[in-house]
């Protein structure tokens, strides 16, 4: 910041004092938006918009300003003759880009036919004692883009369309779910326990209980407690925290839209996930046709299903089904020249390797929306095994441009068959796999007391909006992504 700017704003604020007015107003009233202003008819009178000034072009009589919000911007003209010399002075005396400005004036179209108040009179709004950045950085040191994000949202229009569209996106969401008859509920974020998903948890300590607790990696034991206790359709949207490696497709905080539904099995739950989807890009987008990786892909045709295990075997020629043993699946693995990148690749339990070889060799060609169907158990602790064949499980993801971005399940209902798995998984976790799932007696006891058939689903709202937004990072999809501490 230079500070020669910042004397020279903050002598202003004491010019406008002297002159009786607020460098800090209470209030103004509007009667538009600015994107509202911008689709009125010529000659319509007596609007009245804010917004911040992020141009000012000044003639000789006339200034032409630009003043913008997230959802838009305006062209405002203040004419010497038509505001008066006293005002159209102290406007170019005090006023700078970057300040604040409320006016009340009529709509007309310039002769490039760009729609324009014209300013009757005009109140002060804010003083910014900062200069706004000339030609914004954020693009090449994306670490001030995250850190100064206010900045990025101000000077960069992907940046605030992206944004706009996840706000507008979780409203889509929300409405869906509640036209659908799910109950929206809230679930605890500190857990004894972290279970409902694979992941790492962060520690905390509480000083009152004198015990360690987690911050949740998921809400979906306590939802499905909420399904014992009888709710029969229920939604989250909650806050999750898992303690595992950044990447362009992972947050260490995030929000997860988590949901149950009784008496429904996973087929059931794979319906009302297109329908969603649709409904999503309808309301966000206007248009259930984008484009992925330089393709266009039309959400509304048929989506494909594939198996876990058909897919493995066309991308990499291993039939998942003769390897039960992950050491032998693991040097089937070495034979063909895969290499499975893991810093300890032999403390794996077969579930998670297989989740590493499918990441590694068959996700990133999955462009078009594709449900992934019959996972093997291992790869799912809390899933409902099939009927058919107990070693796959009734579950789905929804693969879409090389990421999941929806989760989906028939549940498991049986306690005494969910004792086993978690049992198993608390082994896997004393043998050093740090992202199986530990012993949760809590949950277990309520399911004693008798589940019915359940379906549940859950995904992330950053990475439903980097894929939909075909963006290189998910921290481009949440306001104020963690950054390092300076």
């Amino acid at each position: 910041m230079s500070n020669e700017q910042t004397e020279i704003r903050t002598e202003k604020i004491e010019l406008l004092k002297s002159q009786g007015i607020s460098a800090y107003p209470e209030r103004f009233s509007t009667n538009y938006d600015l994107f509202e202003a911008a689709e009125l008819e010529d000659g319509t009178s007596e609007v009245r918009v804010a917004g911040r000034i992020m141009g000012i072009r000044n003639f000789r009589k006339l200034t032409f300003i630009s003043i913008s919000n997230i959802e838009g911007s305006l062209q405002l003209l203040l004419k010497k003759e038509e505001i008066g010399d006293e005002l159209f002075d102290q406007f170019h005396q005090l006023i700078d880009i970057g300040d604040f400005i409320g006016v009340q004036g009529l709509m007309y179209s310039t002769q490039t036919n760009e729609k324009t108040l014209r300013i009757e009179s005009y109140v002060f709004l804010g003083k910014a004692l900062r200069t706004l950045p000339e030609k914004w950085h954020g693009l090449t040191n994306v670490d001030i883009r995250y850190r100064q994000r206010y900045l990025d949202l101000m000077m960069t229009q992907d940046t605030k369309s992206r944004l706009l569209a996840r706000s507008k996106m979780v409203r889509a969401i929300r409405t869906f779910f509640e036209d659908q008859d799910f109950l929206e509920v809230e679930t605890p974020v500190l857990q004894h326990t972290s279970s409902g998903a694979l992941a790492k948890p962060f520690r905390t300590y509480h000083n009152s209980l004198d015990t360690e607790l987690n911050l949740r990696i998921a809400p979906e034991t306590y939802l499905k407690r909420l399904i014992v206790g009888g709710f029969t359709k229920v939604f989250e949207f909650a806050k999750c925290f898992r303690n595992e490696g950044i990447s362009p497709q992972h947050l260490q905080e995030f929000t997860m839209v988590e949901g149950y539904a009784a008496y429904w099995n996973y087929e059931d739950t794979m319906k009302l996930m297109r329908e969603m989807v649709l409904f999503v890009l309808e309301q966000t987008f206007h248009t259930t046709t984008i484009s992925l990786q330089g393709q266009t892909i039309d959400f509304s045709r048929e989506w494909e299903i594939v198996s876990f295990r058909d897919l493995i075997l066309k991308d990499t020629g291993i039939d998942i089904d003769l390897f039960m043993d992950v050491k032998y699946l693991y040097q089937e693995t070495v034979k063909r020249n895969i290499n499975i990148e893991h810093a300890d690749i032999e403390s794996l339990g077969r579930g998670n390797f297989i989740d590493l070889l499918y990441k590694k060799m068959c996700r990133p060609q999955l462009v078009k929306p594709t449900f992934l169907i019959q996972h093997p158990i291992d790869l799912s602790p809390l899933a409902r095994a099939n009927d058919d064949n107990p070693e796959l499980t009734d579950r789905f993801q929804l693969v879409v441009n090389g990421a999941e971005i929806i989760n989906a399940y028939s549940e498991l209902v049986d306690p005494l068959e969910q004792r086993r798995r978690l049992e198993a998984q608390a082994l896997l976790k004393s043998n050093g796999d740090v992202e199986a799932m530990e012993m949760d007696e809590d949950y277990l006891t309520a399911m004693e007391y008798g589940m019915p058939p359940i379906s549940g689903f859950g995904f992330g709202i950053e990475r439903l909006l980097m894929v939909l937004t075909d963006s290189e990072t998910i921290k481009d999809c949440v306001l104020f992504p963690l950054t390092k501490k300076i």
